[in-house]
């Protein structure tokens, strides 16, 4: 049976994905941080294994993943999600909010790819998929920490994807336009209205469609696919 590791599973993109790779046929394991109720629903209704851990703590993923190995025996396919934004001016930016979403949005990615990378390297075999955004491609205003870790993701992807290509890996970043999940929360519906009206599509993302592209990356059509940005964003910016 083919394996996925999801990282920020719990809820938005992260359970869409958990949602998608379980009906795929994958057995699935998530991370996730403190909702243990979101967590546990997600399990009574895809089967997943949940796995409560805080990505930007080294040793929280280490243990994680060898509970997770300890299931699975082997991954195929991880996810890279989990994520936090933070809408500030860059002056108002304390030294904890700007560490807080590097390390949840970038040093998480590696530290759970760093966890899991020796188990794909000894099967010659896997997909990895982090999971961007827009902004880490062309920026966005208020945005400064969040553009900037989701750039430095990018990187990673690019950087990485040379590194383990000869060994039979594929590594590849989703960078979503604005799609409908808590991040969006704190928006007026006025604003939201206007975010999509800037698409030529005319609305924002799902989950669901983030979660789909995901999964694609992940299976054999996608297997000459590496080292690649994939924005879906309903065309409001294209780069």
């Amino acid at each position: 049976m083919r394996t996925a590791v999801i990282t920020g599973g719990s809820r938005g993109i992260g359970a869409a994905c958990v949602r998608a790779f379980s009906a795929a046929g994958y057995r699935v394991a998530f991370l996730y941080r403190a909702n243990d109720t979101a967590a546990q629903a997600l399990v009574k209704e895809t089967g997943a294994l949940a796995i409560a851990a805080d990505v930007r703590v080294s040793a929280d993923v280490n243990a994680a993943c060898q509970t997770l190995l300890g299931d699975l025996r082997h991954v195929d396919a991880l996810v890279n999600n989990a994520g936090v934004a933070l809408s500030r001016q860059l002056q108002d930016i304390t030294d904890a909010q700007w560490q807080q979403v590097l390390d949840v949005n970038l040093t998480g990615a590696f530290y759970v790819t760093r966890a899991l990378l020796p188990a794909m390297l000894s099967r010659g075999a896997g997909r990895i998929v982090n999971v961007a955004s827009i902004w880490g491609m062309v920026g966005a205003s208020m945005e400064t920490a969040y553009s900037a870790a989701k750039a430095g993701l990018i990187g990673l992807t690019k950087a990485l994807a040379k590194e383990v290509g000869p060994s039979g890996i594929t590594v590849n970043a989703l960078a979503p336009g604005a799609t409908m999940t808590d991040m969006l929360l704190g928006y007026g519906e006025d604003t939201l209205m206007q975010i999509a009206a800037e698409a030529p599509l005319g609305r924002l993302c799902t989950p669901e469609e983030i979660a789909d592209a995901a999964l694609w990356l992940c299976g054999e059509g996608a297997g000459m696919i590496t080292g690649q940005v994939i924005s879906p964003n309903g065309g409001s910016v294209i780069v």
